[in-house]
């Protein structure tokens, strides 16, 4: 309900402005609450939930590699790095040493997953900010990661690629899927360098993108943000570099200053090389023999956990085994903490920029809807 109020001397309009659950800017269900004086937000609440699907309840009491599998089902956009966690995490609790062309082929897959998921947050990004000509281009670019990522793990969502103890073999990179993957990488490269070109030398783009929803380095601590939007604070961090599988590879860790959309959106193309020098190593290195080990014995275990650096930040999964079946399973993903961070990113600014700062975290609430609550930070 709509109420005046005296402030500085003069009527002011206070209002709340819900979005949702179905938004056309919004690519999955969740809910947004605007509270706004004269169009500008004061305050800002999201809430998800209209897609759990308790995901982690059924996995209570599953053979622990068909748990495994249903992981993939927590996220369509980054279902390969929620089974390659949660295979972690049985890998650490039985002590098992996967095969290093295994790991190779895990981090290969990481990073073309990376590839897609950062394509796509560009190409929604740009569909946010309203023009679609550059989301139709970053979407085409983007055929070619989802075409990799289909011959490799036979599907474009769920490619089931990580099992215990290393990868399928029907996932086993022969010398023409490696030569596939090579010209993949020198497309993407090439188009993503002139898309960025077009991108920032735009003078429209850049005034509504500059300056928009910025969060601050010590906002961005302080809301647990991670992943590329606590990178483009400012902060250096990236768990990557404390994943043994990532240590053979060179790669650079990109920060910008600023935290606003425009940090966040060139964050991600500045990534995407990063991500294509990873592929190119695992490529050209490529260790021999083989791809899983089936030796190991099942047995009992403690809560195990496992973190990654997924494309939105950190990934947490954790369980223990008995007899064979999870117990106790709990996944938190980087987006459970990162809406704490478009929540303050909205407020202070017009509302027409609110999409815009809620976008720029790069939100996957259908990956986060399994909380029962969320407490405002």
């Amino acid at each position: 309900m709509d109420e005046n109020k005296k402030s500085s001397g003069r009527n002011v309009i206070e209002t709340e402005i819900t979005m949702g659950p179905v938004h056309p800017a919004a690519l999955e269900p969740y809910r947004v609450r605007l509270f706004v004086e004269d169009e500008i937000v004061k305050d800002a609440e999201i809430t998800v939930g209209v897609n759990h699907r308790g995901i982690e309840r059924i996995m209570e009491g599953l053979p622990v590699e068909k748990a495994n599998s249903l992981t993939e089902k927590i996220c369509g956009i980054c279902s390969n790095v929620h089974i390659w966690n949660s295979v972690m995490v049985a890998e650490k609790g039985l002590e098992i040493e996967i095969p290093e062309r295994a790991s190779y082929i895990r981090v290969i897959m990481g990073e073309l997953e990376r590839l897609h998921s950062h394509l796509l947050y560009l190409a929604h990004g740009n569909e946010v900010l309203g023009h679609e000509t550059f989301a139709m281009r970053i979407f085409y670019i983007r055929e070619t990661v989802m075409e990799l990522l289909r011959m490799i793990g036979g599907n474009r969502v769920q490619y089931g690629v990580s099992i215990i103890g290393g990868v399928r073999p029907r996932c086993e990179l022969d010398e023409m899927r490696i030569q596939k993957i090579k010209e993949g990488m020198d497309f993407i490269e090439e188009k993503v360098a002139e898309f960025a070109d077009r991108f920032v030398s735009d003078p429209m783009i850049m005034s509504r993108i500059t300056g928009v929803c910025p969060i601050p380095k010590k906002e961005a601590l302080r809301l647990a943000v991670s992943g590329p939007s606590l990178r483009a604070t400012g902060v250096d961090m990236d768990l990557r570099r404390d994943m043994e599988c990532y240590d053979p590879f060179d790669f650079d860790v990109i920060t910008l200053e600023g935290g606003d959309v425009k940090a966040n959106l060139l964050m991600r193309v500045l990534e995407i090389p990063e991500s294509i020098k990873i592929i190119r190593q695992a490529i050209k290195n490529l260790p021999g023999g083989p791809i899983t080990d089936r030796t190991w014995e099942m047995q009992d275990t403690g809560v195990i956990k496992s973190y990654v650096e997924a494309a939105r930040g950190r990934l947490y999964h954790s369980y223990r085994l008995e007899e064979g079946r999870v117990r106790g399973s709990i996944v938190r993903t980087p987006s459970m903490s990162n809406i704490g961070a478009m929540q303050y990113a909205c407020i202070g600014h017009h509302i027409t920029d609110a999409q815009l700062g809620i976008v720029q975290c790069d939100p996957c609430f259908t990956c986060t809807d399994r909380a029962i609550q969320i407490i405002k930070l």
